[in-house]
């Protein structure tokens, strides 16, 4: 089974707003995009692949509404909240922040946890505290997560390791699973691995070698959950990235990463082709 992730950040903003959408209305695009892509997914079958999109908020309801009964995509969200509704408890008292009982009722069946801009996100609020501590951002996302399994929720949890952090890979790593994944064994969750270094313009990817040894790695220390390579799959390294036994996917971010760049639905699907076939 193999895992093809799709993170919609920045494509639900319009290029004249500093985004990247340039393939529809913003009432329209994620309702777009799942009728223009669930059918012609069909042709792999449920023991090859499934498909999950991550929406932000706002588009959730709309891409949730054409989704078919058998459609091959799962329809995601981009995060939840440490703590959750529940009856008899909490009624959802979170203003700004999004409980996982509210992803799951808006029609959710994933959740995107740990991508490095969540992390970065909670570094910066701890450094306007003056502290430093990635063991408490770890404990944080293990809440999340916990969270969302509770819901039913699938999990996507993003790993990953700075060009500061290189050095120490393993250690940092481990860490990042060790803490994440406490007290959450038998859940749906997998892993995506995140070459924070790498990422952004002008950066060197890792080849198949470094992919195939730190996907080794996280599966000894996960006992063998599936590892997608999070580092953006795309044309260019679609085939290399199929040949790696112990990769079960990919996470998606842009289709198109010159002139217009952005999300292009033939594109996608020709990522999705050259992977899966």
């Amino acid at each position: 089974m193999k895992h093809i992730y799709v993170n919609f950040k920045r494509f639900d903003i319009p290029a004249e707003l500093g985004g990247v959408n340039r393939t529809g209305t913003v009432t329209k695009w994620a309702q777009d995009i799942v009728e223009n892509t669930q059918e012609r997914l069909q042709k792999y079958t449920s023991d090859e692949a499934d498909f999950t999109m991550f929406f932000p908020e706002a588009y959730l309801l709309s891409a949730c509404a054409v989704k078919a009964v058998n459609s091959p995509v799962a329809i995601g969200c981009q995060g939840v909240y440490r703590e959750d509704a529940a009856p008899g408890g909490n009624f959802g008292a979170f203003t700004t922040n999004r409980p996982a009982a509210a992803a799951k009722a808006l029609g959710c069946e994933a959740v995107l946890i740990g991508h490095c801009e969540e992390r970065r996100d909670k570094a910066g609020i701890l450094a306007e505290a003056g502290a430093v501590s990635p063991e408490a951002i770890n404990r944080i996302l293990n809440k999340e997560m916990a969270a969302a399994c509770a819901q039913g929720l699938k999990v996507l949890y993003c790993i990953g390791e700075t060009a500061e952090e290189q050095p120490v890979w393993q250690k940092v790593l481990n860490a990042q699973l060790e803490a994440g994944l406490a007290g959450l064994s038998g859940m749906d969750i997998v892993i995506a691995y995140e070459p924070v270094w790498a990422i952004g313009p002008s950066k060197t990817p890792p080849g198949k070698e470094y992919i195939q040894k730190i996907a080794h790695f996280v599966k000894e220390c996960t006992g063998g959950l599936p590892v997608v390579y999070g580092g953006g799959l795309k044309v260019d390294n679609a085939t290399m990235l199929a040949s790696i036994e112990e990769i079960d996917g990919g996470l998606i971010a842009l289709t198109r990463f010159s002139g217009e760049i952005g999300f292009y639905l033939e594109e996608y699907l020709e990522i999705v082709r050259l992977y899966l076939e």
